[in-house]
């Protein structure tokens, strides 16, 4: 097991689900609650990392990360460093292919709120924050935690983006997705093998989690 790899993974995934949340629970109760013109559009684009190559993807976060682009440039000036093949530009990239896995299911957790309970809410004086934190966080718990679920364990199994944006630099951007894929290609089948394992078994532990608490309360009982 390469461990400083499975570390850096571990840290790169914990820093992309503190990032989404608030992006999600914002954007999410938005899209949930306001029809507006171009709805549409912002809903494709947020989809759009589900169903884009990962290595079309990945090229484009690599264009508008690079040192010829605003991003790249303003980075560089700032930092004294490159932002393409750091942490990171590769935690940048995992919080923008994150985006759908984070959005999505806390948009459905809020969709499935009624619309009575929040007039309910305002008929009894209620201000829009008081209900958020009363009322709608607490409905939605269960999708937003399994938006959390599905963005961790999707960026310790990403590699085609990671691999574009990040390279393969051993405790800076070298993930344990990347490390499989060396061991690989060294030929070392046991190393490979182990880390497949656990990556594995992480996935399964987590898919089972989502259907548990994405599962309404009730359901199947009679």
């Amino acid at each position: 097991m390469d461990w400083i790899a499975l570390t850096l993974s571990l840290r790169l995934a914990l820093l992309t689900i503190l990032l989404l949340l608030p992006l999600g629970i914002w954007a999410g109760r938005l899209l949930a609650y306001r029809d507006f013109r171009g709805k549409g559009l912002v809903e494709a684009l947020v989809a759009l990392p589900l169903v884009l190559p990962p290595t079309v993807f990945g090229y484009y976060l690599l264009v508008a990360f690079g040192a010829a682009s605003p991003l790249g440039a303003i980075w560089q000036q700032l930092f004294g460093r490159p932002l393409v093949f750091s942490f990171e530009g590769l935690l940048l990239a995992s919080v923008i292919f994150n985006i759908p896995f984070a959005i999505q299911p806390i948009q459905r957790g809020f969709e499935g709120i009624g619309v009575e309970l929040r007039d309910a809410a305002a008929c009894c004086g209620m201000s829009w924050w008081r209900t958020l934190l009363r009322i709608e966080l607490p409905l939605a718990w269960p999708s937003i935690l399994t938006a959390m679920i599905l963005s961790f364990a999707h960026t310790l199994g990403e590699f085609g983006i990671v691999l574009m944006v990040g390279g393969s630099i051993p405790g800076e951007t070298r993930t344990i997705a990347i490390a499989i894929y060396d061991r690989v290609q060294a030929f070392d089948s046991a190393s490979a093998g182990r880390m497949a394992a656990f990556l594995l078994a992480f996935s399964l532990v987590t898919i089972a989690l989502t259907f548990t608490f994405s599962r309404r309360p009730g359901r199947g009982r009679r």
